[in-house]
């Protein structure tokens, strides 16, 4: 437990560091947004702007999206705890959601100190294989409903470049780095979008297939519902 409380402590530090860079981004972003104006050519800057408007919109999509994402996630998680009787079942309802801000690896690391502690607190193995399929169930439930309804595609990049961008990030700046790899790489992936010669390394950081079923998939559902 006392190493369980310790990885927390150090994720909300760095939630915390993170949360300082986002705010002084957002105090200087009209300088910020100046200095690129005056790197462009004159005949360039529209160009700029729309590429500028586009960028912001998707780091608000995605931080926005995040947000309400964990918060499901805390509720999925706290539910499925609750029900299979495990011993701090809000704590570590609370530590899967805010393990998500590192995509694929941080789940799977919540779902894994659930298990060892709840063994070491002597659980059943009928309790063990539950935080198993609750995981399951909750992973599922994030990929194909969550996901394209709350992020939304223009933020997806795939598997591939994901862990790509999580490593690197890790690699120059630490947990800071594996926080901020993903909103980076999609703001990067917008500029390419937007820029020709690039486009092609857009097309690559993308997702393709899995776009287009997401988008019926979560097509289906707003016409239900709506």
């Amino acid at each position: 437990m006392q190493m369980v409380t310790g990885s927390l402590t150090s994720v909300i530090k760095n939630l915390v560091l993170v949360l300082v860079y986002f705010l002084f981004l957002l105090y200087y972003r009209s300088h910020l947004k100046n200095f690129l104006l005056k790197l462009s050519a004159p005949s360039q800057r529209g160009e700029m702007e729309q590429i500028i408007h586009s960028a912001t919109n998707v780091s608000q999509q995605y931080l926005l999206g995040l947000s309400k994402m964990i918060v499901c996630l805390w509720i999925m998680y706290g539910i499925g705890f609750s029900i299979l009787g495990v011993k701090n079942a809000l704590f570590f309802a609370i530590l899967c959601g805010l393990l998500e801000i590192v995509p694929f690896v941080g789940n799977i690391t919540g779902t894994t100190l659930t298990v060892l502690v709840s063994a070491l607190h002597g659980a059943e193995f009928s309790v063990l294989i539950g935080i198993v399929i609750t995981y399951a169930v909750v992973q599922f439930i994030q990929g194909w409903v969550l996901e394209p309804l709350i992020l939304g595609p223009q933020v997806k990049i795939n598997p591939l470049f994901t862990i790509l961008a999580l490593i690197l990030g890790e690699l120059l700046w630490g947990i800071s780095g594996i926080i901020l790899a993903i909103p980076i790489t999609a703001i990067f992936k917008i500029i390419c979008d937007h820029i020709e010669p690039l486009k092609p390394y857009g097309f690559l950081i993308g997702e393709i297939e899995t776009e287009k079923k997401d988008g019926r998939f979560i097509t289906k559902i707003k016409n239900n519902w709506g």
